[in-house]
């Protein structure tokens, strides 16, 4: 697939699908060093790169999830370096099977307003501040899920709305020819700050989620976005959504 500028301030650096003639699940395969997004600076802020997991972020992430708010809004935490690990081959392996797509967001470690010299800007190593993963991903049908989460270090920074608006074009503009139609957003009702990021991302409020103990003690919040029509020749989607089955909540939230 050609690369492209989606919106005003995502751009997709590269991505790449197998090639056609195969099954429709095999042909939604993405290959993870292929697939690189940028999300443009802010006002005060820098730019953001998000590419697959790699097994050299296992400190990063484990330090991330030592922060008590991630580890109440995350029901498996990676609390020591064996689970990091263990974690991150979940997400690589989620690339695999082509139903789920994890990145890791990061973002420049210096830039001209904070580097001391010129050598700063050039020798610093971007730092994580995020993740976003698109999962229950399958072709011909309208429905996936996005979620997300940012670092402490780097909250108030517009993190995870850039991170989570690149991802949902490229979501969109990838897996819009095989059927999908519509994101959805699900997050526990306490979270403010979760409800904040998913409305301005575009994520509309579409109902109430009944609470699922003990994983999720409260009710929840399902926001949903709705992708552009079918191009001329694209595969249609089934009529109407995806209706889960089982309880409304789905499984743990990484």
């Amino acid at each position: 697939m050609p690369e492209r500028v989606t919106t005003g301030d995502v751009a997709p650096l590269g991505h790449r699908r197998l090639g056609s003639g195969r099954a429709p699940d095999e042909a939604s395969i993405l290959m993870p060093d292929a697939v690189t997004l940028a999300a443009a600076a802010a006002r005060s802020a820098p730019a953001l790169t998000l590419r697959p997991w790699a097994d050299d972020d296992v400190t990063a992430l484990v330090a991330a999830y030592q922060d008590p708010a991630m580890r109440r809004w995350s029901t498996a935490a990676p609390r020591d370096h064996a689970a990091g690990r263990a974690w991150i081959t979940e997400h690589q392996d989620g690339w695999s099977d082509g139903h789920q797509f994890a990145f890791a967001v990061l973002e420049d470690a210096a830039d001209a307003a904070d580097a001391a010299t010129t050598d700063d800007i050039r020798t610093a190593r971007p730092r994580l501040v995020g993740h976003v993963v698109l999962r229950e991903v399958t072709p011909g049908e309208p429905a996936a899920e996005v979620g997300y989460w940012t670092a402490a270090h780097a909250r108030g920074r517009g993190v995870a709305h850039r991170a989570l608006a690149t991802v949902t074009a490229w979501a969109f503009d990838t897996f819009g020819p095989d059927g999908l139609r519509r994101l959805e957003l699900l997050h526990q009702v306490d979270n403010v700050a979760s409800c904040r990021v998913a409305e301005r991302t575009g994520y509309v409020l579409q109902d109430v989620l009944p609470p699922w103990p003990p994983v999720y003690p409260l009710e929840g919040h399902r926001h949903v976005r709705t992708g552009p029509p079918p191009a001329t020749g694209g595969r249609a989607a089934p009529p109407g959504s995806r209706r889960r089955t089982g309880p409304a909540w789905p499984g743990p939230r990484r």
